[in-house]
Parts: structure tokens; sequence; C-alpha cells
């Protein structure tokens, strides 16, 4: 192999090491999201990041991470993020303390949404008032 085309190799592995690097934290999400299918590699300068979201929501959390890190339209990253179930925009594990308002504040940023939870969830909720920690409600889209 000639010292050019060593040296381009070199380049190319540093510039994925660079890139890699300052995307970390979005990698570091997919991996904590479980997302399937993921691929990261560098071409021309740019990070192929590809894998499939189990929910919208966990797509929307990957793009708001990406957009975090290199602004609204990131020239430096391609990311290809498909979603397994787009049925729901998520499914929720209720946390001791939570109720149906604040899950619909953290979803749709408006607590009176808690009906639409609440209708989605008839079949395991039966007051909208009264939910258990460790049940999984659905987020429907909205």
């Amino acid at each position: 192999m000639s010292t050019f085309l060593i040296f381009i190799k070199l380049i190319k592995q540093i510039t994925l090491i660079i890139m890699r690097a300052k995307y970390q934290k979005v990698l570091d999400l997919g991996e904590a999201l479980n997302i399937q299918n993921g691929d990261v590699k560098e071409e021309n300068g740019v990070l192929k990041v590809n894998g499939t979201a189990n929910t919208p929501y966990e797509k929307n959390l990957l793009w708001d991470k990406i957009k975090e890190i290199g602004g609204d339209n990131p020239s430096d990253i391609n990311a290809n993020i498909e979603v397994a179930d787009s049925s729901i925009f998520h499914r929720h594990v209720v946390k001791s303390g939570e109720t149906l308002g604040k899950i619909a504040k953290h979803y749709y940023g408006n607590a009176a949404k808690y009906q639409e939870i609440f209708k989605a969830n008839s079949d395991i909720l039966k007051n909208p008032d009264v939910i258990q920690p460790d049940q999984e409600l659905i987020i429907p889209n909205l």
C-alpha cells in the first residue's frame, strides 16, 4: 500500500474519531434507547447514522439531541432513523408520584391532554386520577 493511501486511510479514521466524539451523546442516547439495527460510519466528512427507534417519541429524542449538538440543520451528520411502531407515540412506564397531567405535559407540552392518554388506556384505567407505578401506558399519536 502506498504512503498516500495509508495517509488517506489514517485521515478517514481520524475524521471518524472526531465525528464520533462530537456526537457521542447521540450515540449514547441511541444505546440507552436500545436502537435496533444501528450503524455508524463516516463518508466524506459526514457521520452517517442509521437505526430503528421503537416509537416516534424516541426518534424525536434522537433528533433533538442531534440538533442540540449540531444546530437545526447540521451538515456533518446524516441520520436515517426508522420507527418500529408508529401506531402510537410512545409507551410510558408510570413512576411513583406521576399523574396523567404530568405525563401529558411531558409528551405533549400540555397537561390538559391527559384525557387523550386516559382514553387510549381505558382498558386498564378506570379513573384518570388513579394510576399506579409500573403501569405501562400507551401515549397516543395526536
